[in-house]
């Protein structure tokens, strides 16, 4: 099924997140993103696929995870709302961070020592399969 997520991440991460915001617009696999959430997770879709995606339900099941969705407008209005951002130079302040600092982050949330979104750079987190 092309490119599993899981095999290249640290099996630290397995089960580690209570919730994912899924922003890709683009076909792509779940199952390894519900793989990274705890039991009773949520991963929630806002971005809209052109195509539907396959869910593994048996991972589901057993780990009592929840997949949802919120509409936030189609590609038309996300692109639209990028050209805009762009055209007005609007830029989001983010603290980009790697997915071994999320546990700090949290206590930082809960200290209220937070001036920007964490973003989890998961590209730049996971390590190639040895």
């Amino acid at each position: 099924m092309g490119h599993d997520l899981l095999s290249t991440c640290s099996w630290a991460a397995v089960g580690s997140l209570d919730g994912i915001i899924d922003t890709v617009s683009m076909n792509h696999p779940i199952g390894p993103l519900t793989g990274l959430l705890k039991s009773h997770g949520k991963l929630v879709m806002v971005g809209a696929p052109d195509k539907p995606l396959e869910i593994p339900v048996f991972p589901l099941l057993l780990g009592r995870k929840l997949v949802a969705g919120s509409a936030i407008g189609g590609l038309k209005e996300t692109q639209e709302m990028v050209d805009f951002a762009a055209k007005h130079s609007v830029k989001p302040d983010v603290e980009v961070i790697l997915v071994d600092y999320v546990n700090t982050a949290f206590e930082r949330l809960l200290k209220a020592d937070v001036k920007y979104r964490f973003v989890i750079d998961i590209g730049n987190t996971l390590k190639p399969a040895s």
